[in-house]
């Protein structure tokens, strides 16, 4: 080979070094897009991974006014203060907290993490939780265990993973508190909460709900995590299970409120 080309071959070599080395590492660009899922922008710097850091960046907590025990948010900023739902009757966990509503940008990163596969995102949505709700020390104080929301086994194994989970282990690493992820178990396949409305989510997961090795949890107070809180039913569930297994105080998190 002339020397030319083999000058021209190592320079390419270098360059292409150089671009595996702004992505990261190898693996990474054979396993993720190359390309941002919601902006479409070339994923060059490292630690991208599905998402590019601009759009990650856009993730904002909700700076509104909130009801401190079951977190629902009031518009406009101001000091929380309870709702008309929990001054009637109160849930069975001590306080739940979004990050934010669920639209924009964290809307379309939780339907790509959950729908399409992308469990990876889970990492950076888990530390967007963690980031944002940091200040909440009624959240965090004398914590002994993380819980996941779980799902039915059938629905794991259609999914590959349970997002609750992947979003609880983050929690739990960031936050040096221990994650339980088989203590509660979801024993009846129910179908999507999404497809009903308000009671009818309440029957739908009423008795889905088990607890496992009850004993270990008596006493405890632990931090119950799911992906998005809506009507507020299976965290309620999930919660009124506990209870009954005898922990001592259920808080919960939730990436987004709709």
């Amino acid at each position: 080979m002339p020397a030319e080309e083999r000058r021209r071959g190592g320079r390419l070599t270098a360059a292409l070094r150089g671009r595996l080395g702004a992505w990261g590492k190898l693996p990474e660009v054979l396993l993720f897009p190359s390309s941002c899922e919601l902006c479409h922008s070339f994923l060059e710097r490292p630690g991208e991974r599905v998402v590019c850091r601009s759009c990650l960046e856009k993730l904002r907590p909700s700076g509104e006014a909130f009801c401190p025990v079951c977190g629902r948010f009031f518009e406009g900023a101001g000091e929380p203060h309870l709702c008309l739902d929990c001054l009637d009757h109160r849930p069975p966990f001590a306080r739940h907290r979004s990050c934010a509503r669920y639209s924009g940008a964290l809307k379309d990163m939780i339907l790509l993490f959950k729908y399409h596969g992308f469990e990876v995102l889970g990492l950076d949505l888990g530390d967007f939780l963690c980031r944002s709700l940091a200040a909440e020390d009624d959240l965090w104080l004398g914590l002994d265990a993380v819980i996941p929301v779980p799902l039915h086994r059938k629905k794991l194994k259609s999914r590959g993973f349970n997002q609750a989970e992947v979003l609880a282990a983050r929690i739990g690493r960031a936050r040096k508190v221990e994650l339980l992820g088989r203590r509660l178990v979801k024993v009846r396949n129910t179908p999507a909460q999404t497809t009903l409305e308000g009671r009818e989510r309440d029957q739908n997961v009423r008795g889905a709900y088990r607890v496992r090795r009850a004993g270990d949890l008596k006493g405890k107070t632990v931090l119950l995590v799911d992906d998005v809180f809506t009507t507020g039913s299976t965290i309620r569930e999930c919660s009124r299970m506990l209870k009954q297994a005898g922990v001592a105080e259920v808080r919960a998190v939730t990436l987004a409120r709709a």
